[in-house]
């Protein structure tokens, strides 16, 4: 009898604690803020070849022959080859090759182009083969260019005929005959005597847009269907260079393509165990092109320049320039402004317009300096402030907290940008998975009329090692609650780093992972796609006891209204190992329906996507009855879960 009665107690107990239910209040008459439309966007950095063998769309490796101190990286030469620096059609690039195939040589002549670690073709596809070439033969030349797969056999072939002795552009198409992810590219003198040989390119022709300077189309079109808000480039520390010499500086990146030039990228060098000797900047994806992808996916451009520090990071090998020579790169941020906003008719608006956009960009933000910190960066920052005010007071600028989300040197900078009267203040993040969580609250109590934020990099790190796992994804959702929740305080958020070539990555965790053929969005990726697609135009009170929900058992909840589409949209995060039962009830709102969508991501925390299997976490769609504007939610452990009414 008592073993009997023990036992429907212990039913009773186990019913009363899986189905137990948190009863949480959406207030939804009196939003408590709006929501920037821009809210979640894209940080891009040419960091783990994420330009030049990533987004960039150009497929041969130093096709100028411009590599500081070694002209011919990236090329295997045969026969007669020679680097020539007097006389080329580009003055910015100065270097050419001249070849010279004599009947005696067996080999021939010529030069392979290993590409950014391989070369990718897809059977049956086109590709653009283009370069510059002079001869001082009497006749007709014949350049050969030969894609060889990664088993030495020919995948596809093309001959191009050149004549004179001045400098002219000439192209053609080349087929692949099959697929492979490492080719190379054999470019050979098949006629006897010399031609000279300046910037060979290869692009596939299907580039996002169709444009011939364009960008790799999966990649591309995996960061439109972010519907990224605003677009912040080139990028965090190689703005800064790895000297002030090597700083990215934005007017060398416009223009004509072929004499744009080369630079060294700050990231070649910075890890020991993964030294890039032959990661530089061709620039072909520069300033305009940033700007031209920022109108394809409705996004806000906004662009970082050098405040006048080279990367602090390099201890002692970090430069200032001096105060008194500060004017030259605020004259940049000042021409920049013009270039974008400026008319055809104005100095930089003018190239603007020559190079296709007559129409002003409508650029809204600037960002002063990444990542700076210490006595001086406050100093340089007001010089910047105060002509930039001046001349064009419409313009948002950004300053920075430092390389810390908290700290002495964070308290001190904060204060700084305050006094400034910045618009908004970068602060970063690469914090663990508990930070993460914890941080939900972050900016439940930061000063609503001070400077807004702009969390301009952030990702969970994973311990012990760093992964783009379901458990950093979910940290992430957790995070994104509390930057919702305070949308008056939190203007921007963009998680860093965007992209990551397999074969040739420095930092991780990244966005997008992708090789020479494929693409894989990691669960982050989804993650910042439901927050940016369902983002909602004002925030709506949410609690739990009065309360709001973050953290409590587990749970991490933000709730928003999108007055557009008449909808209302909550995002529940259950970071604990048991399944919870919530109702939502939705106070004061008007509007009855019968059904809701429920999107939910869900995994085990240390699943990932791969290349090989690039949806094992995705997100799921189903239907959920609804009564009285009661949304019962069961939310499985571990999960997040986007339910739109």
């Amino acid at each position: 009898m008592k073993k009997t009665l023990f036992i429907f107690w212990v039913f009773i107990l186990s019913f009363s604690t899986s189905f137990a239910q948190y009863e949480v209040q959406v207030e939804t008459k009196k939003p408590t803020t709006n929501i920037q439309s821009d809210m979640y966007g894209i940080f891009f950095e040419d960091i783990n070849f994420g330009a030049d063998g990533g987004l960039y769309a150009e497929l041969v490796k130093n096709r100028s022959f411009d590599f500081t101190n070694s002209p011919l990286m990236g090329w295997n030469t045969y026969g007669l080859v020679s680097v020539q620096n007097q006389g080329g059609p580009f003055d910015r690039n100065p270097h050419y090759v001249k070849l010279t195939n004599k009947y005696e040589l067996l080999t021939g002549t010529g030069l392979i182009n290993e590409g950014f670690k391989g070369i990718g073709v897809k059977e049956g596809e086109n590709y653009r083969f283009s370069f510059y070439a002079r001869s001082k033969e009497n006749k007709s030349m014949k350049i050969a260019a030969e894609l060889i797969d990664s088993k030495n056999n020919p995948v596809g072939k093309i001959e191009v005929e050149v004549y004179g002795k001045e400098w002219k552009k000439y192209q053609g198409l080349l087929t692949a005959k099959l697929s492979d992810a490492h080719c190379q590219l054999n470019v050979s003198l098949q006629s006897l005597g010399e031609v000279d040989l300046e910037h060979i390119s290869l692009f596939p022709s299907k580039t996002w847009k169709s444009r011939e300077n364009g960008m790799r189309e999966d990649i591309a079109q995996a960061l439109a269907d972010l519907k990224p808000g605003f677009f912040r480039f080139p990028g965090g520390c190689i703005v800064e260079g790895n000297n002030l010499a090597t700083r990215y500086q934005w007017k060398n990146t416009i223009g004509p393509v072929e004499n744009r030039p080369v630079n060294e990228n700050r990231w070649n060098y910075e890890f020991k165990h993964k030294f890039f000797p032959d990661y530089f900047q061709s620039y072909g994806l520069g300033f305009f092109e940033y700007f031209e992808l920022c109108e394809d996916f409705s996004s806000e451009p906004l662009p970082v320049l050098s405040c006048g520090f080279s990367c602090q990071f390099q201890k002692g090998r970090e430069e200032i320039v001096p105060l008194d020579s500060l004017q030259a790169y605020i004259d940049d941020a000042l021409d920049l402004i013009e270039f974008a906003n400026g008319s055809a008719s104005s100095r930089w608006g003018k190239i603007r317009a020559e190079m296709g956009h007559p129409a002003p960009f409508n650029m809204k933000y600037l960002a002063i300096g990444n990542e700076q910190w210490g006595p001086l960066y406050h100093i340089y920052l007001e010089a910047f402030v105060k002509q930039i005010r001046k001349k064009y007071p419409e313009i948002k600028i950004i300053g920075g907290s430092g390389p810390d989300s908290e700290g002495a040197e964070f308290e001190r900078l904060w204060p700084q940008m305050k006094s400034l009267k910045v618009d908004l203040v970068d602060e970063h993040f690469y914090r663990s998975t508990d930070w993460f969580l914890n941080a939900a609250t972050r900016y439940d109590n930061y000063d609503r009329k001070g400077p807004k934020v702009f969390a301009g990099e952030y990702a969970c790190h994973t311990s012990p090692v760093k992964k783009n796992n379901f458990e950093s994804a979910l940290a992430e959702a957790a995070f994104l609650t509390g930057v919702e929740r305070n949308a008056d305080v939190v203007h921007l958020a963009a998680y860093a780093p965007l992209l990551a070539h397999v074969d040739a990555w420095q930092w991780n965790p990244n966005l997008i992972w992708f090789d020479n053929m494929r693409l894989v969005k990691s669960p982050n990726y989804y993650v910042q796609q439901l927050y940016s697609h369902y983002m909602g135009t004002d925030v709506l009170k949410t609690s739990l006891k009065g309360k709001p929900l973050a953290g409590q058992d587990g749970i991490y909840a933000s709730s928003v209204i999108d007055k557009n589409k008449g909808q209302i949209i909550i995002k529940v995060v259950n970071t604990s190992t048991s399944e919870k039962d919530l109702v939502f009830s939705l106070i004061d709102y008007k509007q009855s329906k019968s059904q809701a969508k429920i999107i939910s991501l869900k995994a085990e925390m240390d699943a990932e996507n791969t290349l090989d299997n690039p949806f094992a976490i995705v997100p799921k769609e189903e239907i959920l009855s609804i009564k009285d504007n009661k949304l019962n939610l069961k939310i499985e452990a571990q999960s997040f879960v986007v339910l739109v009414y």
